[in-house]
């Protein structure tokens, strides 16, 4: 069953922890121009003694850091969008107005998320990882953005969503589909502008009849209106994944489908 979340006041950027999870930030963030310590001691997940990790840290660090040193993880997808003209575009398409409430899956170190504060009434971000979490709070944190930030820290899969009108979002792919119809099952907002893997953007979007027409097509079609909206060169991000991607615009269908849903995907298998 999906938990709840504890609501937090705006006026300052606020970090809820998944229940029954103390939060905490992260004491080792990364500072341009400074020293840095270990990559898997900022990550949190290095034993005293443990040379694997450690190994696994530097190792890590040659392929998938950050200007500032980080070590993304891939284990939570972390691939961060950083080209200024797609995150632009993502928003322009996204047609964002200044009353409303945005939900962010997986803002990372938040270059998506400043762009969507600046237009929205309230961003609403779900991030998993704690290190991530520390960086959002760093970036606005005395800022007039500040108190139009909330980041909910935890699996958005996990959790029943907040009230939102829409939901933009750089999807950590691993949990493409599953995210899909947990929004979907139960819609109460506008429209999902989300960038997902290419090959499985275009499944969602596939219309009957073409080579990637799936039962994934007629799911999330059955629930929505899919339209594809760009392709992304895996060059707009940091580190670059090893495939293209694109985005999607889901625009959900009023009223939901009165069908069983499991019933109905096991006639479509």
């Amino acid at each position: 069953m999906p938990k709840e979340h504890r609501a937090v006041p705006m006026g300052v950027i606020s970090a809820v922890a998944a229940p029954g999870k103390k939060l905490k930030f992260a004491t080792n963030i990364t500072t341009l121009g400074k020293s840095q310590p270990s990559a898997a001691a900022a990550s949190g997940v290095e034993r005293k003694g443990s040379r694997k990790l450690k190994k696994k840290a530097v190792e890590g660090s040659k392929t998938g850091g950050s200007q500032s040193g980080m070590v993304f993880n891939k284990g939570f997808g972390q691939h961060i969008l950083k080209n200024p003209l797609v995150i632009t575009a993502i928003v322009e398409k996204s047609a964002i107005k200044p009353t409303d409430v945005v939900m962010e899956i997986g803002p990372g170190t938040g270059n998506l998320t400043e762009k969507l504060l600046q237009t929205a009434k309230k961003v609403i971000a779900f991030e998993i990882d704690p290190r991530m979490v520390a960086e959002l709070n760093k970036r606005f944190q005395n800022t007039p953005l500040a108190g139009k930030l909330q980041v909910i820290r935890g699996n958005c899969l996990e959790h029943d969503f907040p009230y939102f009108d829409k939901c933009v979002a750089n999807v950590p792919y691993a949990i493409s589909s599953a995210l899909i119809f947990k929004l979907l099952k139960k819609p109460t907002f506008k429209c999902a502008v989300l960038m997902f893997q290419r090959e499985f953007a275009l499944r969602v979007c596939a219309q009957p009849g073409s080579e990637a027409y799936c039962r994934l097509s007629v799911n999330a079609q059955l629930l929505a209106r899919c339209s594809h909206l760009m392709k992304i060169s895996k060059n707009s991000f940091n580190p670059p994944p090893k495939v293209e991607s694109s985005v999607i615009r889901l625009d959900p269908k009023y009223p939901v489908p009165d069908v069983d849903f499991e019933e109905w995907d096991g006639l479509v298998r």
